[in-house]
């Protein structure tokens, strides 16, 4: 487009949009408003700032007693289970004595997250330095929040990075003229999460600040995986943070076109006072949090000794635009060190991604593997439509099952909506319709979408209950040793339910936010068959050949690898890659994962079926044959068949049942849309 027709454009869309962008003279005193109103009050006089005595923040210092600079150790806790994640980031911030770096994509104000801001605030009263740096995009975007966090006290501040037109909250005009003066940067987003405590514990996983990552949602909740690192490496985990805060992108709040607007025009607003949905979960978590012994057994006992930890992360100059005759000058860290041990792998690969999109680059690296005399066997654990929470992406993974399983050798396991051995308080969950209230005591049944829950409810006494893989999920669902998986006996209550759950809730859930769509939450978890809280897997992590694990943020899809930062903990060591693999394998286990195999061929035109099917995935604009390679099947145990079998044994068809391309999927008139995402949505997967 003519430059001087897109700065015309854009210039009449932000007049439309109401965007009055201060001067630098207005934000200098936007700032200062600010800043005068910041509280001087440190509550504590001592040395350790009151901090909570903890044994979390003991094995810091364990930690780093027992390193030298020649053999630094470290320990590592993977913490599956999604609210006792959260007591870990309360006792943590209770602990802290110095310092606080949190790094994150989505920032809600549901209860969850104003819990931990409340916890962020009560730190910088203690007298802790506190940084909070949110993406734009998707975090907080209430101005009076803003305005009271960006106002709050002298140890507390809070940068957004990338924010589109100098501002924290957007409209539609702000889309869309996003996408006609600056697409690629609007797009390039910091996905990175971290919380970083002194300098001597970091959290780095998939989980942002919102209900949906704590097992706290009545509709839908994220599957998901956070690894907490103590030890010498979490000063590069600290390292990586200061680059992005010191980024030109990241910006404080109070500089903001429209917080700085409501600072100049209404002084500096008090903290909107926190009106908590479920007061009870707010005690419980807190009280466990406080509890040394529970903390004790949920993340001490539950360490593992480590001594190669590494953290890597891109640095924001990944958003730079280097020229074609220039290197990337380092610009992407991440992806290349993933890559690098996918590539070293001898025997086998774990991959577990939400979004199974492969870039062109990650085509070549699984083909080059898929060409060796003896290849690596490549297991994925990726989301099936009706758990994933975008179902634009999971149409386009959808489009290349043939090419993923046929000509990558992939082993693919599609995570249900509603799995029964999931790391979970099913308690949480409402087994009831939606819109019905919970038990005032936040008791939960053992029912999820009225199947039976297994036996992962955390007891009253116990420790999270983060088991390494429960009794009935240690079989490697790709191999066929023996198991006597539970069977599901529906209740009166599930055949009751047949209307179908909706997610209804006006939130923009995920990361797979619709920034070139608009507003709202067009890409949202499509209905399903059955009423209750499902789940969605959000985990990132890999294993490979069981003697190096991963855990971070990068989803395996072009949007990780273009546009977002990202950043990930690496460890070389044997004890922790099993435990990690074992997390992995009990969610590929039949009660909770579909396995993706190829149909049994039909008696005639097989051939012609496969060729005609090949040469219409390979179109780029039409993708119109219906009759798919591959299909989801459920694992039918018997006497023939005590256990779960690989998708490539004799036996398979005789163990497994398809159950359809998209099982528990209320698709209706939605299969259209699927079918014509899978036809034109090709061009859309750099972006998505």
């Amino acid at each position: 487009m003519n430059p001087l027709l897109k700065i015309g454009l854009l210039a009449l869309l932000l007049l439309v949009s109401g965007c009055a962008s201060l001067s630098n003279a207005e934000r200098d005193r936007a700032a200062g408003i600010a800043v005068q109103a910041r509280s001087t009050v440190v509550e504590c006089s001592q040395a350790d700032r009151c901090a909570l005595d903890s044994p979390l923040r003991g094995l810091g210092g364990k930690a780093f007693a027992a390193s030298t600079e020649a053999a630094p150790q470290h320990y590592a806790t993977i913490i599956d289970e999604g609210e006792v994640s959260l007591v870990a980031r309360l006792n943590l911030i209770r602990s802290a004595t110095r310092s606080i770096d949190l790094q994150t994509y989505i920032f809600d104000k549901d209860d969850s997250a104003r819990l931990v801001l409340d916890e962020l605030l009560g730190a910088a009263r203690r007298g802790v330095k506190v940084r909070v740096l949110i993406d734009q995009l998707s975090a907080i975007s209430d101005l009076e929040i803003l305005g009271a966090l960006a106002s709050s006290h002298q140890n507390f501040e809070l940068r957004v990075y990338n924010p589109t037109f100098g501002k924290a909250r957007l409209n539609y005009f702000d889309y869309a003229g996003s996408v006609l003066c600056c697409f690629r940067r609007f797009n390039q987003r910091m996905h990175n999460k971290l919380l970083v405590i002194d300098d001597a514990l970091g959290v780095v996983g998939g989980r942002n600040y919102q209900d949906d990552y704590y097992d706290w949602d009545s509709e839908y909740n994220f599957r998901d995986r956070d690894v907490l690192v103590a030890g010498p490496e979490v000063r590069e985990m600290a390292a990586n943070f200061d680059a992005f805060w010191r980024a030109p992108r990241s910006v404080p709040a109070e500089r903001l076109n429209d917080v700085g607007g409501l600072l100049l025009k209404h002084g500096a607003p008090p903290m909107p006072p926190a009106e908590f949905r479920h007061p009870q979960r707010i005690a419980r978590v807190s009280d466990e949090a406080n509890d040394p012994a529970y903390v004790t057994r949920a993340f001490v006992d539950t360490a593992l000794p480590v001594a190669s930890v590494r953290y890597v992360a891109d640095l924001p100059r990944k958003h730079r635009r280097e020229r074609p005759s220039q290197p990337a000058n380092g610009q992407h860290v991440t992806e290349p060190q993933l890559d690098a041990l996918i590539s070293s792998a001898q025997t086998e690969v774990l991959l577990q991604t939400p979004y199974l999109v492969l870039s062109k680059p990650a085509r070549k690296l699984f083909s080059d593997l898929r060409k060796r005399a003896q290849p690596p066997r490549i297991v994925v654990s990726s989301n099936s439509l009706a758990a994933t929470d975008n179902p634009i992406v999971y149409a386009l993974s959808y489009k290349y099952k043939r090419r993923n399983l046929r000509e990558l050798g992939f082993n693919i396991y599609e995570y249900k909506p509603f799995p029964l051995d999931a790391p979970v308080d099913y308690r949480n969950l409402l087994p009831a319709p939606l819109g019905e209230a919970p038990p005032s005591d936040g008791k939960r049944s053992s029912l999820i979408g009225g199947s039976a829950a297994g036996s992962n409810a955390r007891g009253s006494a116990g420790n999270g209950d983060r088991r390494r893989i429960g009794p009935d999920a240690v079989v490697d669902a790709d191999t066929t040793a023996s198991a006597s998986p539970r069977q599901a006996t529906p209740g009166p209550a599930a055949r009751r339910r047949t209307d179908g759950s909706v997610v209804e809730r006006r939130v923009l859930r995920a990361e797979t936010r619709p920034s070139f769509l608009g507003t709202k939450a067009v890409n949202k978890p499509l209905p399903v068959t059955r009423t209750g809280a499902r789940m969605g897997l959000h985990a990132k992590s890999m294993v490979v050949d069981r003697r190096i694990g991963v855990i971070g943020t990068h989803n395996f899809d072009p949007r990780s690898e273009n546009y977002n930062t990202e950043g990930a903990v690496i460890i070389d060591d044997p004890v922790f890659a099993e435990a990690l693999a074992q997390s992995i394998l009990r969610d590929i286990h039949p009660q909770n994962s579909w396995t993706v195999a190829p149909r049994t061929k039909p008696p005639v035109l097989s051939g012609l079926n496969y060729s005609v099917g090949k040469a219409s995935e390979a179109l780029p604009v039409l993708d119109f044959w219906p009759w798919r390679y591959a299909t989801d099947y459920e694992f039918q145990p018997g006497p023939d068949c005590p256990a779960p079998l690989r998708r490539q044994h004799e036996d398979f068809h005789k163990c497994y049942v398809a159950v359809g391309d998209f099982p528990e999927v209320n698709v209706g008139p939605k299969w259209l849309l699927v079918r014509m995402l899978t036809a034109f949505g090709a061009g859309l997967v750099p972006i998505l």
